[in-house]
């Protein structure tokens, strides 16, 4: 059975009326879970609707149980969302975990909701506002979502971590940092998880919906409004709560709300932790590509991306500032002479670049290959640049270990771990501080500049596992 057919089973027996689905079709986003947007056609009517659903096969029942009971809770708390119309573990057509909510308007592309003419009076108060939203979703009594976790994150960021065996000295830093550093805890409080624009529908008059519950728990509350504040999910804009609106702002809003007011200090340690958590689900993102489970050109990026979590990490503990680094020398060009002739390695990526962005793209009518192809277009500048760089960075990178006497990153990071290392030394500092700056150079050099538009390529679907 088809997903159509099995759609228009479940809605006739849950209306007790025949129903029919048209306009179906895929949406992009959703790291994790498939989401399709269609619309019912039946006796009273038609209606938008959208499914989400477990990759067949790969299903977590619980947690989609636990994500319709967050909607539910949070809808009967004043939390706007989509309501429920039904869930359950299986269904023929379907044949994984799923839910089926109301369409809700609004924009969810994180650059169109900063930039839109349309939606520039949401903006304007749009960061107190989701302050507020916040508060109405950690008043939700967490016996009603009794079924979610409430695991340590930091636990859980650093045990995902380790389970890499790939030692890293900026997340060995970063942790030894959130160890010293940890705030007392808020009391407990349903946790959204993934608070942020991409998850987010804004509708002219404001925030019409809060998407994507699938990360809940039960936690401190100002977790979620670290997580907003993280560089990542601002998408290239300036302001610090989500390229649109002040942490004050933000704090303003939740007080009003809530009658309570975070520490601007607590916020600043959660949005450290926030940073960690992204490189840490950057990476395991990554490691699905790598191992094969999920051969994936987004998943791909996305691990080459993580040392801009690094950078971002380095800058908010204060290790860096905001100086770009010089510009790499300019390599000398490819001489004629090679045993495989001209045009050059360099030359052919530029002319596939070209070609992919001025000759392909603009004929792309569907926006998931669009989607993909600029993807696919950012994977080769990277190839581009470490080509023409890469070689003498490694030259580079090897004579700062050996002046710390570390073979490899491994090395130095666990050095770090066991304090056998410290920042404070100059060129423990400079092994550290260069090797990201390599692969920031390599990956999205344009990160350096904290004013400066992220690449488009940068993803927005699901955070992730945690």
């Amino acid at each position: 059975m088809e997903v159509a057919a099995g759609i228009a089973e479940i809605l006739s027996a849950h209306w007790g009326a025949a129903v029919s689905v048209t306009n179906l079709r895929r949406l992009t986003g959703g790291a994790s879970r498939q989401i399709w947007s269609f619309d019912a056609v039946h006796s009273e009517g038609t209606g938008g609707y959208v499914l989400r659903r477990d990759p067949p096969g790969h299903g977590d029942a619980p947690r989609m149980r636990a994500e319709a009971a967050c909607l539910r809770a949070a809808r009967a708390a004043g939390v706007p969302v989509p309501e429920v119309v039904v869930a359950a573990d299986t269904a023929p057509g379907l044949d994984a975990p799923f839910l089926i909510m109301e369409r809700l308007p609004g924009e969810s592309i994180p650059r169109k909701i900063q930039r839109n003419e349309g939606l520039s009076g949401a903006r304007t108060r749009l960061a107190g506002e989701l302050g507020g939203i916040l508060a109405r979703i950690h008043a939700v009594p967490v016996s009603e979502v009794a079924m979610l976790g409430t695991d340590d994150p930091l636990h859980v960021v650093q045990d995902l971590y380790r389970s890499f065996s790939e030692p890293r000295p900026v997340v060995e830093i970063a942790l030894r940092w959130l160890n010293a550093h940890r705030p007392p805890a808020h009391g407990k409080a349903l946790v959204h998880g993934d608070f942020r624009l991409g998850n987010l529908l804004i509708a002219g008059d404001g925030t019409a919906g809060v998407l994507d519950w699938e990360l809940a728990h039960i936690g401190d509350p100002v977790e979620d409004l670290g997580w907003l504040c993280v560089r990542a999910w601002r998408f290239g804009g300036d302001a610090p709560v989500a390229g649109v609106g002040t942490r004050e702002e933000l704090l303003d809003g939740y007080e009003r709300v809530a009658r309570w007011r975070p520490d601007p200090k607590d916020l600043h340690w959660w949005e450290v932790f926030g940073t960690l958590r992204w490189l840490v689900l950057g990476r395991f993102q990554a490691q699905k590509h790598i191992a094969g489970t999920e051969p994936s050109a987004e998943l791909a990026a996305i691990g080459r991306r993580v040392c801009e979590s690094e950078w971002d990490l380095l800058r908010i503990m204060g290790l860096v500032d905001d100086v770009v680094p010089p510009p790499e020398p300019v390599p000398a060009p490819e001489l004629p002479g090679d045993l495989h002739g001209l045009p050059g390695v360099a030359d052919l990526l530029d002319a596939v670049i070209e070609e992919l962005g001025d000759g392909i793209a603009p004929s792309l009518t569907d926006a998931g290959a669009a989607y993909r192809l600029k993807i696919c277009t950012s994977l080769l500048r990277v190839v581009r640049r470490e080509h023409q760089i890469g070689s003498g960075q490694r030259v580079a990178h090897s004579g700062r270990l050996a002046r710390v006497d570390c073979r490899d990153e491994a090395e130095l990071a666990l050095r770090l771990r066991n304090g056998g290392l410290d920042m404070s030394d100059p060129d423990v500092h400079s092994a550290v501080i260069g090797a990201v700056v390599e692969r920031l150079r390599v990956a999205n050099p344009r990160h350096f500049d904290p004013h400066r538009t992220q690449g488009s390529s940068q993803p927005a679907g699901s955070a992730g596992p945690l």
